[in-house]
């Protein structure tokens, strides 16, 4: 049983038509404060200039988003956060995030060297996160709004590419098929490991067209959304539409202390 207690009241979250409008951008955003000295020395430390990415190939600025997604997981601690509206530069500033938290940084780096980003909003049944509490099912939200960046890449192959121009950010260090062949298996959402991780070494399929080796966990996370929410320019206009995932009470009692929680402690 999942609790419904703390969620938002008021809201329905159903899918929005994209009507093919989405076109992503690469402005600053409340979130994704890319301007702020904090991402900029971000940039300056893992060396990617500014406004680089528009003119280079769209291999140049994979490679260019796997360093920075490794220069992240090695050094933004990932904690149990539920502040989704966190601007990018705070989360650097404490250099401790939530894996929401820590996909806005891998965004706001794209944004700032001159690719453009969009996010995917899914509702994710909370079950889904049970390994990581089980001794408190009952506090775990019902139904998680969860956003999943991409990427637009201009002159990226539709060859294993089924969203091209647009890159998912399960796809950022190969395609779901050569993912899934990882003898680790899935993900478990168990232990140290945080989905932000796991994506660098798994499949992270939340549409049920892959599955890992039967000797680990599943790749396929398509029974766990309950809702596609369609695409948005910004997780900014995700969070203002569907709101998050608690209501501002419950953010403003917990977030002390889960903030403080290394993920898998």
């Amino acid at each position: 049983m999942t609790s419904s207690l703390l969620m938002p009241r008021g809201r329905v979250r159903v899918r929005m038509t994209d009507g093919g409008t989405v076109t992503g951008s690469t402005a600053p955003t409340q979130i994704l404060d890319w301007q702020h000295p904090n991402v900029s020395a971000l940039l300056r430390r893992i060396g990617i200039p500014a406004d680089s990415g528009a003119a280079s190939s769209p291999a140049h600025r994979t490679a260019a988003l796997r360093q920075a997604h490794r220069w992240i997981a090695a050094v933004v601690r990932p904690v149990y956060s539920i502040q989704d509206e966190r601007p990018v530069s705070d989360v650097l500033r404490r250099r401790r995030g939530s894996c929401s938290q820590r996909l806005a940084v891998l965004e706001s780096v794209a944004r700032a060297s001159g690719v453009s980003t969009r996010v995917r909003g899914l509702l994710v049944d909370g079950t889904f996160w049970y390994p990581r509490f089980p001794r408190f099912h009952r506090i775990v939200p019902h139904q998680v709004v969860l956003a999943w960046p991409e990427f637009r890449l201009d002159g990226l192959s539709s060859t294993g590419h089924r969203t091209a121009p647009w890159l998912t950010v399960s796809e950022l260090f190969g395609d779901l098929d050569e993912l899934s062949e990882d003898s680790g298996g899935g993900f478990t959402n168990a232990g140290a490991e945080t989905l932000f991780e796991a994506l660098s070494r798994t499949a992270i399929d939340w549409d049920g067209t892959t599955v890992c080796p039967a000797a680990g966990a599943s790749c396929d996370l398509s029974a766990y959304v309950l809702a596609d929410l369609g695409h948005f320019d910004s997780r900014d206009e995700l969070f203002a539409q569907h709101g998050q995932t608690l209501c501002g009470m419950a953010r403003l009692l917990a977030e002390p202390i889960l903030s403080r929680r290394s993920a898998g402690a």
